[in-house]
């Protein structure tokens, strides 16, 4: 049976199951980190330049913008995609280096908007969208990474299975979501190599692309059923062929959204271990930045190719730099949205600390990755003495997870300064109860 197909049928089955106490919460965790992202992108471009150009499709249609604001289906899809992978706080599944939130729940919550779903039928057509996609993304592996940006490339089929989902499509149907997604497939990480907004564009156009496939396929619109697997197909044009009955072993069993990464700084994941690592040794050693005269950072290669900017001169190049998150952390003490102010980003004692960092491969740590990201720190301080910490993980990860309070706390501090405090507590408390909502119309913010 085609790849695609399997899928297809786990996903019509599980209708026939409860979702596990478990499952939900975790659901509903990674819907409330996905709202802590989607707040403070939705008013940064370039999800406010793409309601300047979309204008004509705004104010109709049943489906909504972060703020409220009436939208076509696929155009909140879109925009929502895009605004919640912009301030670089949404979450990820490690094991396919994949940023599930920003696609997959775009795509879920315009689709439900616009059919008035329940938030029952909403959770889990998110938990669907998120076991589908993190198995494709772990399947095709390191080798996928190389070029290609998974949130991208591998968000498509989660917003697709989503909403495929929340549609009741039938298996056959179901199955050719995915196989026309397959072919709508993109995002090159070379996009974000320079400065530029194409990053978020690939989250916001994986789930724009998942809900075209669903709402096509659903009208019978056929895609080529061995898409996955076939000779030249995604499995071998994008990645080195990779084994797929691994990525369905354990479907329907090992629910990977329960073993999700929610971000504890506001910069890419990449840099997570390094930051953690240096606090904390400087914690350990009881210093201040300016006893540190040299920061020697070994850790795997992934990090240095994609998060290696030497002088990051805007927002965008500032979270995506080693040097940079790690000399701003050690200065003010964390990497939030402050730290990509103007006037942090040439804070001239966060760039001299930049000029003493030292960043090299590390051959274990980066034979572990994807599975771990660790660092290995060390200090050399004026007084001529030395220290080394191995962070063998980030605060975070499945291993040390935010607590449920840490995650309010992540999403107050992102989502009060766009709705106030008030309503964003509001909100909150409403999320944490959105399986018992008939309509999701309780979350509208404005």
């Amino acid at each position: 049976m085609h790849i695609v197909k399997q899928f297809a049928r786990h996903a019509v089955d599980y209708r026939t199951h409860t979702i596990t106490p478990e499952v939900l919460h975790h659901a509903k965790r990674a819907v409330i980190d996905w709202y802590a992202a989607l707040l403070p992108g939705a008013v940064l471009p370039p999800a406010t330049l793409l309601e300047k150009a979309f204008a004509e499709e705004l104010e109709h249609g049943r489906a909504r913008l972060a703020l409220g604001k009436p939208a076509t289906t696929r155009l909140a899809a879109l925009i929502n995609g895009t605004a919640s992978h912009t301030a670089e706080v949404d979450d990820i599944y490690r094991e396919a280096i994949y940023h599930p939130g920003a696609p997959v729940i775009a795509a879920a919550l315009a689709v439900a908007q616009a059919i008035n779903a329940s938030g029952e039928s909403f959770l889990r057509a998110v938990i669907v969208g998120y076991e589908i996609s993190t198995r494709i993304g772990a399947a095709m592996g390191r080798a996928h990474y190389k070029h290609w940006h998974n949130t991208g490339t591998i968000g498509c089929f989660g917003a697709a299975a989503a909403a495929a989902e929340l549609q009741g499509l039938d298996e056959r149907q179901f199955a050719h979501a995915l196989a026309t997604v397959a072919t709508f497939a993109s995002g090159l990480q070379q996009a974000f190599r320079m400065d530029s907004m194409s990053k978020p564009l690939h989250a916001g156009r994986a789930a724009e692309a998942g809900v075209t496939a669903a709402l096509s396929a659903a009208q019978g619109v056929t895609g080529s059923l061995d898409v996955l697997e076939g000779e030249v197909g995604f499995g071998r044009a994008m990645g080195n062929g990779p084994d797929w009955t691994l990525a369905l072993a354990t479907l329907g069993k090992d629910f990977h959204i329960t073993r999700m990464t929610f971000k504890n700084h506001a910069c890419c994941g990449h840099t997570f271990a390094p930051i953690d690592g240096a606090l904390a040794l400087k914690a350990k050693l009881g210093i201040a930045a300016s006893d540190i005269e040299e920061i020697q950072i070994a850790t795997y290669s992934a990090a240095l190719e994609v998060a290696g900017y030497e002088a990051p001169a805007t927002p965008a190049e500032g979270r995506f730099s080693v040097k940079y998150t790690v000399a701003t952390a050690l200065t003010h003490g964390s990497v939030r949205l402050a730290a990509f102010l103007p006037e942090r980003l040439n804070d001239p004692v966060t760039r001299a600390l930049m000029q003493k960092i030292r960043l090299t491969i590390d051959p274990e740590l980066d034979a572990a990755f994807p599975g771990k990201r660790a660092a290995r720190i060390t200090f050399r301080l004026r007084d001529g003495s030395s220290a080394q910490h191995l962070q063998p993980t980030r605060k975070g990860d499945p291993e040390a997870p935010l607590a449920d309070d840490e995650l309010n706390q992540k999403y107050l501090e992102l989502a009060t300064p766009v709705l106030g405090a008030e309503a964003a507590q509001a909100l909150l408390e409403k999320l944490w109860k959105i399986e018992s909502m008939h309509t999701l119309d309780a979350l509208l913010v404005r």
